[in-house]
């Protein structure tokens, strides 16, 4: 689309681009209308108006790419968000979706075909898993899952007919790493498409495209919007990519972002650096002040200097990120416990809200799991994760504590 203002959607989209992410988050992709606004505007509606018949046939012919045709296929406030992203993550081009989840599908059945093979690591959010392992044997497409921390593992799995790999770094809900330099090499020379999503870790946190990743999704309904207001997703790639796999499937079956939604998570990103900032800092005090505490078995979480992937995080992560997993003597019976005894921290199975977040995956996110198969994953009775928000770190520190100790009594 043509785009009157002066951050044009590539802005910042070269390495040596001298504006920031900060910059990005407030400026990149706004087009105004001839009304000057400072805010985005919001265009809440459907169709277009034509000037006649004509314009409108040059329009679905795709020679006329100065308009826009329905706000299923696109709309100038989503067009704004998808141009920012796209500059934020250093991209060519972003897709936006009606939710998260709808980005991981959109990506896998508009780039997958029956006879396919996929390699996935093991820990994901359930309902990825549920799109690999249930949903894409229907359409005749096959998944492997391994252990993704060893680099090995992807290379074993492959096979003829490998397309893609997919792998959630750092993974919900055990906040688990997987070296994507190494993945992406892998799956470079195998000519398999690598897609991270990068949810925990968030355009500000890490840059799997830099890395090598060829795709990115994103739940914007997490730390985009970041105040639990909206759902959106976001797929991110390369312009052929997006136009020659993505495109028709997302205007075709619709999983279409409100515009609405857009303008709100326009909004998100705007603060999203300043709040990413706040909250890897608790997220860190948080695991500082857990680990060694009488009652935690294991504190998860890729700052930790300790973590057995410390490494992994130094070179992939600019912090440890604002999500934290523990895990409490005591099961399930512990966990609930804590639950009880917390008074700033809500129980929600979202998170990177502004508001800190806790989470028993075991009976949630992974409920429809078998223990075996959680105990494979790492998701033990006793494991929470925990998101950490924009509180005081005093009050967010002495809350958790308190309700650790409640927990273990």
């Amino acid at each position: 689309m043509a785009h009157d203002s002066p951050f044009s959607p590539d802005l910042g989209n070269e390495s040596d681009s001298p504006l920031h992410p900060e910059t990005l988050a407030v400026h990149a992709g706004t087009n105004r209308s001839p009304f000057g606004e400072t805010s985005e505007a919001v265009f809440l509606t459907q169709g277009f108006v034509y000037k006649d018949m004509e314009s409108a046939e040059a329009r679905f012919k795709g020679t006329d790419e100065g308009g826009y045709i329905y706000s299923r296929f696109g709309n100038p406030t989503v067009t704004m968000f998808e141009d920012r992203m796209a500059a934020l993550e250093g991209a060519e081009a972003a897709r936006a979706t009606a939710t998260g989840m709808a980005a991981v599908a959109g990506v896998l059945l508009g780039y997958l075909k029956a006879g396919d093979h996929v390699i996935s690591s093991r820990v994901l959010f359930g309902s990825c898993n549920y799109i690999l392992a249930e949903l894409l044997p229907k359409f005749g497409i096959e998944t492997t899952f391994i252990d993704g921390t060893d680099p090995q593992n992807w290379r074993n799995a492959l096979r003829p007919n490998t397309r893609l790999f997919f792998l959630e770094s750092p993974a919900n809900p055990t906040t688990e790493l997987i070296d994507i330099p190494a993945t992406a090499g892998i799956a470079r020379e195998a000519g398999a498409l690598l897609v991270v999503d990068n949810a925990l870790g968030t355009p500000l946190i890490q840059n799997p495209l830099r890395l090598g990743a060829d795709v990115v999704t994103y739940s914007a309904t997490k730390h985009i919007d970041g105040q639990g207001r909206c759902l959106g997703g976001l797929i991110i790639g390369s312009a052929e990519f997006i136009e020659t796999h993505i495109k028709n499937y997302l205007r075709h079956t619709g999983p279409a972002l409100s515009p609405f939604n857009a303008w709100v998570l326009l909004k998100g990103l705007e603060t999203l650096p300043l709040r990413i900032e706040k909250q890897a800092r608790n997220a860190m005090a948080l695991a500082t002040a857990l680990s060694g505490t009488p009652g935690i078995a294991r504190v998860r979480y890729p700052g930790l200097p300790d973590n057995p992937q410390a490494e992994i995080a130094r070179r992939q992560m600019k912090t440890g990120g604002t999500v934290l997993a523990l895990e409490l003597d005591g099961g399930k019976e512990a966990a609930f416990r804590f639950g009880k005894a917390l008074q700033i921290v809500k129980i929600s199975n979202n998170f990177g809200d502004a508001k800190s977040l806790v989470t028993h995956p075991a009976t949630t996110t992974h409920e429809r799991f078998k223990p075996e198969e959680r105990a494979i994953l790492g998701i033990g009775d006793g494991m929470l994760r925990l998101s950490a928000g924009l509180e005081h770190e005093a009050d967010l520190v002495g809350d958790v504590l308190n309700a650790v100790r409640a927990a273990v009594q």
